[in-house]
């Protein structure tokens, strides 16, 4: 953390609600520390996302991490939306420049990244992933695996909200009932044969309810990569549930330490490495 706040100390925030857990406070101090910036970064619960916009522009806050439910809501308040966000339909970074505010999002990065990482080819174009959820981190997941080549299917509770997704990235989608059903039948063969990769973008299996997971275990096979955005716990029954059928895991602090890293290299033009980003956060989990 810095030492001292002063006059010239530059502020940057996160907005949500709830946000009391969110890690990228200790995070983005311990990199502002760590590069010797003049900076400090704060957690905002509001209410009222236009009230918070007009916030970075009265108080001059250089730039703001957006969450849950805002990331959706805050486009009409903004001056410009970078295309990625545009097409994802979420904004969760937001930079004040000189009054003008422009917003990005880095979950797509954050969560095609990690995935692309731990694969053979380091790439994901004919890869067949399945996401699980079809809210707006699945969106940012969505897009990002169609921008990499990969083909998708969206497995999720609502028609609507899946079908449409699904649609949106030339994608398929499968019910949740119709997967439990298949499941139930132990008739998986249907789904397992071409699926490379499953990443949860649901809350589920988040503490406390730690002993929940989205699918029925039967769904892994030992060819997939399987992927959690929940990070606490840091491994999730979901998660739990793969490395028991033999699949490659990768937790949820990798995509929360993708996107946060390129939230900071928009605040301040820096690359953080992602090694210190990642042992800040596993001290901190450690120690509760």
């Amino acid at each position: 953390m810095i030492k001292q706040i002063i006059q010239s100390t530059k502020l940057y925030c996160i907005f949500g609600k709830p946000v009391s857990h969110s890690m990228s406070p200790l995070v983005h101090n311990m990199l502002f520390n760590e590069f010797g910036i003049d900076a400090v970064y704060l957690a905002f619960e509001i209410n009222d996302i236009k009230k918070g916009v007009d916030s970075i522009r009265t108080l001059g806050i250089k730039g703001a991490s957006i969450t849950i439910p805002f990331k959706e809501h805050i486009f009409e308040y903004l001056d410009e939306i970078d295309e990625t966000a545009l097409k994802i339909g979420a904004v969760n970074t937001v930079i004040n420049r000189n009054g003008y505010l422009v917003g990005y999002n880095t979950d797509c990065a954050g969560a095609v990244e990690p995935l692309k990482e731990a694969l053979s080819e380091n790439s994901l174009e004919g890869k067949n992933v399945l996401i699980i959820g079809a809210g707006g981190a699945a969106r940012a997941v969505a897009f990002g695996v169609k921008k990499e080549g990969g083909n998708i299917t969206i497995l999720n509770r609502s028609k609507d909200k899946g079908e449409k997704l699904a649609s949106q990235v030339n994608g398929k989608y499968l019910s949740l009932s119709e997967y439990n059903e298949q499941a139930s039948a132990n008739n998986m063969d249907n789904y397992l044969e071409y699926i490379d990769s499953i990443i949860n973008t649901t809350s589920i299996g988040m503490t406390p309810n730690i002993a929940e997971s989205p699918v029925n275990h039967e769904l892994f096979d030992k060819k997939m990569t399987v992927m959690d955005i929940v990070y606490n716990p840091l491994k999730t029954k979901f998660l739990k549930d793969a490395e028991l059928a033999g699949c490659k895991t990768i937790d949820g602090l990798a995509m929360f330490i993708h996107q946060g890293a390129a939230q900071f290299e928009l605040f301040t033009g820096i690359k953080p490495p992602h090694k210190l980003m990642r042992e800040t956060v596993l001290d901190l989990l450690k120690s509760k």
